[in-house]
């Protein structure tokens, strides 16, 4: 089958299509057929930085370092402990993260649970988009910030690829949502679900917003977890994507009764069945910015790197 391997981190040129076997499964591994890819973030931070590649992916020795998480494909064989899968079902999730995913190639083999049925309505490339942008938004949302109806949820980087979801999620569960982001993604914003839209360029968003129940801080720019923990109300709850808090910033935080938890998301199959359910009533839907063949993933992780797309980078195979 064909595979695109890292060769070595660096820049995209160590990303190379190669001929590597089909994948053998495990007794609780399906072993899927993919049809659509969805590229984060993490992918390019990824195959640039060593340290990242060991500490995320934490590769095989001597093995072959196929990248990526997201895959939406059809099952094409089942491990003799698969009991909720069968040959045939077109499923999406993401897959062994954190550890090696190996996404980035035909043939998947993904555990059981990290997986659910992909829904009707949705398309490959949608369900591969909301996987692991989806999951963080869920699991930030959902499991830390228990979210509830009427809570007031401001969301970083609201049109990005975790936070499009992340409006979405919240919506549905019937908070009030505040989005940040670009004059340009204004609009896009608003049309995910949110309830009032702030342009970070033109005012501090903590002069705005100082009673939230939850904030998501999507950003890794200095100061900025310290201005979300001013924009939470005591007793709420801040959840970080980048930031890992320091200790005195937890006694910042601790002087509000503040929770502060630093997300990492897992592969979860309860998680991505609760992300499928609302793929399939219509309360979850992929903003797709841009699409491209498996040939130029390169290009794909260039379009990602730059951190200004709305929506989503998806390859199909």
């Amino acid at each position: 089958m064909k595979a695109i391997v890292l060769q070595q981190t660096g820049g995209v040129e160590n990303l190379v299509i190669k001929e590597v076997p089909v994948p053998a499964i495990k007794d609780n591994e399906v072993l899927i057929q993919n049809k659509a890819i969805a590229i984060n973030p993490v992918d390019a931070f990824v195959r640039g930085n060593a340290g990242a590649l060991q500490g995320i992916v934490r590769p095989a020795e001597g093995a072959d370092i196929i990248l990526g998480w997201d895959i939406a494909g059809e099952v094409v064989a089942t491990g003799k402990d698969v009991k909720d899968f069968k040959t045939g079902d077109a499923v999406f999730g993401m897959v062994n993260f954190p550890g090696q995913g190996s996404a980035y190639a035909e043939y998947v083999a993904a555990p059981a649970d990290h997986v659910a049925l992909k829904p009707a309505n949705t398309t490959y490339e949608k369900a591969a988009a909301a996987s692991l942008a989806a999951l963080t938004a869920w699991q930030a949302l959902v499991v830390h910030g228990q979210v509830k109806k009427g809570d007031k949820v401001l969301i970083h980087a609201a049109a990005g690829g975790v936070g499009h979801y992340a409006v979405q999620i919240a919506k549905h569960f019937g908070a009030y949502v505040i989005g940040t982001a670009s004059a340009a993604k204004k609009e896009g914003v608003l049309s995910f679900g949110a309830n009032e839209y702030i342009d970070y360029n033109q005012q501090p968003f903590e002069s705005l917003v100082t009673d939230a129940d939850i904030v998501l801080d999507s950003l890794g720019i200095p100061g900025h977890l310290e201005r979300s923990l001013s924009a939470v109300k005591n007793n709420g709850r801040l959840i970080s994507l980048l930031v890992f808090p320091d200790d005195a910033f937890k006694q910042q935080a601790a002087a509000k009764n503040v929770y502060v938890h630093r997300l990492t998301v897992n592969s979860d199959g309860k998680d991505i069945s609760s992300i499928a359910s609302l793929l399939e009533q219509g309360a979850l839907h992929s903003d797709i910015a841009e699409t491209f063949p498996f040939e130029e993933m390169g290009k794909a992780h260039e379009k990602v790197a730059g951190g200004k797309t709305q929506g989503k980078i998806v390859v199909n195979v």
